[in-house]
């Protein structure tokens, strides 16, 4: 089926003229860009004992020439599920005005992620380009998050019932992994109906993708926070600042903003185990740094250190561990420590994740949600169904939802990255 969109997208071309604007189906872009020569190397990640070269590659996002759906026939849904990350409305702002310029008419959010789809309390809210012109100004989602909901088969009933065949889910690996499992309960039915994911992780967790939205905001925001712990700290007499920042499984906040502040002299992460105690603890390391300096600044990751905390066993209406206070135990254990040995030190704990997740996307994300909530729409009408959109060796690309949520993705202890924040830190290693 040949496009109907002509002159009106993407480029308002006059009818003598042609677009050379699409993307060709055979398009790839290429997963590593590096071919290491050896396992030692830094941030190595060999598919074989040899490092071989092996070309691995995903399909390139964007408009095609001919796409499947008539745009009249359609009717898309957004959904946004999981915890609030700065960019949502960017990204279901762009969504809209993507289907409005493809032609579909009928476009609705589905309130309060997967819960919509059954609590007969919540309906649908019609959206249009009027009604999300200036949604991005503000934080948060239109739609409003939630986590977990009805089960698959009670949502692809709901579907039909609907009459959507486009549904558009803004979420991190679990809302994936219910994204995965609707397109195929869809497949069984023999449903066409496009499942497109959009990856929101504040924690830029999720596989091959070079970096998720919300990302490049958080660790901006995260700025505010380490200043005002520096601040607090180098104001007082043997001063200690302790900040915890996202990252359940991935410390790649932390390590950034640590990086990025030049101000971090201890940063804590999920992937590199330590030790509060003991000779080579960051306790003892502290204690040199008040004698060096007068004063330190911690940056802990949300998920490092859980060994050293009390197992709750609970979880989370997304099937997510319940974690210990990091930082609550840091900040208790390092006053017990200080008053232990007899020396003076005022301990100042700033935890500014709420802060940080309901704030309005900066420019950098905001570029990123556009793009990716365009590509999301382009996807969906050339016929993809069970994929996601992300940013790949800074190429938009579109990968099977599977691949991408397998395990969260994690910061490599080998990497260049984490060694140049151990650089800047200086800190020891804490085992």
């Amino acid at each position: 089926m040949r496009t109907p969109i002509g002159k009106d997208f993407p480029g308002h071309y006059s009818s003598d003229e042609e677009w050379h604007g699409y993307i060709n189906n055979n398009d790839r872009v290429l997963l590593k860009t590096i071919n290491y020569s050896s396992p030692k190397s830094a941030g190595a990640e060999c598919i074989d004992p040899n490092c071989t070269w092996v070309e691995q590659w995903v399909h390139r996002a964007g408009p095609r020439e001919k796409i499947y759906y008539k745009p009249e026939e359609v009717k898309a849904a957004i959904v946004t599920c999981g915890g609030l990350c700065p960019g949502l409305n960017d990204v279901i702002r762009q969504i809209v005005i993507t289907l409005e310029i493809y032609g579909v008419k009928k476009i609705v959010g589905i309130p309060f992620g997967y819960r919509g789809f059954s609590d007969q309390e919540l309906t649908e809210v019609p959206l249009s380009r009027k009604v999300v012109q200036n949604i991005h100004l503000s934080g948060g989602s239109l739609l409003g998050v939630s986590r977990g909901g009805p089960g698959v088969s009670d949502i692809v009933d709901s579907l039909e019932e609907r009459g959507i065949n486009m549904l558009f889910v803004l979420g991190g690996n679990g809302t994936h992994a219910g994204a995965n499992a609707i397109h195929n309960e869809c497949c069984k039915r023999r449903l066409k109906v496009s499942v497109i994911g959009v990856p929101k992780t504040i924690d830029n967790d999720i596989l091959l993708m070079d970096k998720t939205f919300g990302f490049d905001t958080a660790v901006e925001e995260a700025q505010r926070a380490i200043n005002s712990a520096y601040i607090e700290a180098h104001s007082a007499y043997h001063g200690i600042g302790v900040v915890k920042l996202m990252g359940r499984s991935s410390g790649f906040i932390a390590m950034q903003a640590s990086l990025s502040s030049g101000q971090v002299d201890v940063c804590l992460i999920p992937e590199v185990p330590f030790n509060l105690h003991g000779p080579h603890g960051v306790l003892r390391h502290l204690q040199h740094l008040l004698e060096m300096k007068g004063s330190a600044v911690i940056c802990v990751a949300e998920g490092a250190g859980q060994n050293l905390l009390q197992n709750t066993n609970a979880k989370d209406a997304s099937g997510n561990v319940v974690f210990g206070d990091i930082g609550v135990y840091i900040q208790q254990e390092t006053k017990k420590y200080f008053k232990e040995i007899g020396v003076h030190a005022d301990v100042k704990y700033i935890d500014p994740t709420y802060m940080i997740r309901a704030c309005r996307a900066n420019a950098s994300d905001g570029i990123l949600c556009t793009v990716l909530g365009q590509n999301a729409v382009h996807g969906a009408f050339a016929g993809y169904s069970g994929i996601s959109v992300g940013l790949c060796n800074t190429h938009y690309a579109y990968f099977p939802i599977p691949e991408v949520i397998s395990h969260p993705r994690l910061v490599d202890p080998n990497s260049r990255m984490w060694h140049r924040c151990l650089t800047s830190t200086g800190q020891p290693d804490f085992i």
